[in-house]
This record gives structure tokens, C-alpha cells and sequence, in this order.
């Protein structure tokens, strides 16, 4: 479904309205104690849950278009429209008490991202764009990302086991990061997936890298990134699509480097 970008800038007005209206109640739960148990040792809080139920409810009545999220599933991911929705990015920095949480939100149309909401209440930092840019930090309008290069660059990845095993066993992921190291100025693992994200888009990293492959975790930082003039793919170099495995995201110049880098790592298969 195309939608023009008055159509567009109205739905991200209204979309902003309720995720400020959700901050409150997100810096009011800081800390808050696991309420669900999930895969590995993952899990959710009850602020997770409530924070979900209220974008859910509000988007829906306000826009008339269905919600996916991360709790509680919803819309299927290849409706003509869907939002998708993590109430809380960084769950584990979240109820340790660290400022480095989100709360995330893109608009898929036909399986492309279109809009992109990222916000930090606890850093009062608000990321949003529309698909063709520019990106906003707190409304205010951010460059688009230039050519650089990674030895000047921090680079965001995401945290490991080194015995998991799955799609990138921590063996892998370890070769990455070795590589990584020796190239780029800095790694930051930031344990929050669509904060690496959205601060590729804002220029403060010049790349990131994510092993997993939720849509909640990527829709919303994939927006914005590709608003900002930035490259996103999978780690094997395809364009990122909806149901990708994978996500690197990376201002032009860094992408290819890191590419590299991470093809000179092998098959994953092969950490098994």
C-alpha cells in the first residue's frame, strides 16, 4: 500500500503523541522485577506488558491500523499495514537499571518500513523519520549520514555466550568482533538493539551489527537509518527485508568494510 507523505507525517504525528504519553509510565517502572519467562534466559516485565497493551489499544483506536508486538503478537507482519511495536529494547539494562532502553515502533507497508520511532525517555531523546528522511532527534532535523570510514568509527554489536549455539553460534560472533577490533575505532555493546540503531541514523556510530533476526527489534532503526541516507543487509550482504536473519546497518563507506569483515569470518555453520 502507497502512502503519500502527508498521509505519513500525520500518522507520525499521531504515533509520536502516544509514545510520549507511554514515556511516563516506561520511567516510572525502571527496575522493575521479570514477570515472564521466555527463550534462554530472556524474559519481560509487568512494564513491558502494560506499555504494550496501552500502544496497542491507542494506535489502533487512533489510526485504524493493527499492531505487532513483541508480547503479545497481534497484526501479521505482512499485512499491507502493520505497526510493530517493543514496548521496552534493552529489557536486561531496563530492570538493572540502566538508562540504555527504548521503546521502538516502525510502520511496515507491504513489508517495508516506513516510519520510525525510537525513544530514550530516560536520555530525553526522541528519534523519528519518515522513509524518504530527513531524520529527527526532538523534532529537530539531523544531516543525512556522508561517505566515512571505520577506522574513524564506533561500531554497536550485540551481546553474545560464547557457547550459544543457533544461526551465529558465540563462536562466530566472537571471530566477528576479533575482526572488528583491529579495524574500527571503538565497539560498544550497548544491549539494546534499536538504540544501535537509531544512533547509526543520528551519525554518533558509524555502524552496527545485530545476530538476531525480530522484526520488533529492527523495523523502527531500519527507518531510520535508510531515512538518513545509510546501508542496511543481512550479514551475508542482501538487502534487509522484514524477514531477515540478521541486521547490519552502517553509514555508506562502513557498511563495506564491515562486510568485509564479516565475510572474512566464514560460515557460521562452520562454529557449530
Amino acid at each position: 500500500m502507497t502512502l503519500d507523505r502527508a498521509q505519513l507525517a500525520d500518522l507520525l504525528a499521531v504515533a509520536a503523541g502516544v509514545l510520549d504519553a507511554a514515556s511516563g509510565q516506561f520511567v516510572a517502572g525502571h527496575r522493575a522485577d521479570s514477570a515472564v519467562a521466555k527463550k534462554g534466559n530472556d524474559f519481560a516485565t509487568e512494564v513491558d506488558l502494560a506499555i504494550e497493551r496501552r500502544v496497542v489499544a491507542e494506535l489502533t483506536k487512533l489510526t485504524g491500523i493493527g499492531v505487532h508486538g513483541e508480547e503479545f503478537g497481534g497484526e501479521a507482519i505482512d499485512s499491507e499495514l502493520v505497526w510493530v511495536l517493543d514496548p521496552i529494547d534493552g529489557t536486561f539494562n531496563y530492570a538493572a537499571g540502566l538508562p540504555t532502553a527504548a521503546i521502538l515502533l516502525g510502520l511496515l507497508a507491504d513489508g517495508e518500513p516506513v516510519l520510525g520511532l525510537t525513544w530514550l525517555p530516560f536520555m530525553s531523546q526522541s528519534f523519528t523519520s519518515i522513509v524518504d528522511g530527513p531524520v529527527q532527534c526532538n523534532g529537530s532535523d539531523l544531516g543525512s549520514l556522508g561517505t566515512a570510514s571505520l577506522g574513524e568509527s564506533i561500531v554497536g554489536i550485540g551481546t553474545f555466550n560464547i557457547e550459544s549455539r543457533g544461526r551465529y553460534p558465540g563462536r562466530y560472533r566472537a571471530k566477528v568482533l576479533e575482526g572488528l577490533s583491529r579495524e574500527c575505532s571503538r565497539v560498544r555493546m550497548h544491549g539494546a538493539t534499536g538504540i544501535d540503531l537509531a544512533y547509526v541514523a543520528a551519525g554518533i556510530l558509524g555502524g552496527a551489527i545485530s545476530f538476531g533476526h525480530h522484526i520488533w527489534d529492527h523495523a523502527a532503526g531500519v527507518a531510520l537509518v535508510r531515512a538518513a541516507g545509510g546501508v542496511v543487509t543481512d550479514l551475508a550482504g542482501e538487502p534487509w527485508t522484514s524477514s531477515s536473519p540478521s541486521a547490519l546497518a552502517a553509514a555508506p563507506g562502513v557498511h563495506e568494510e564491515i562486510l568485509k569483515i564479516v565475510k572474512a569470518a566464514g560460515d557460521p555453520k562452520d562454529y557449530l
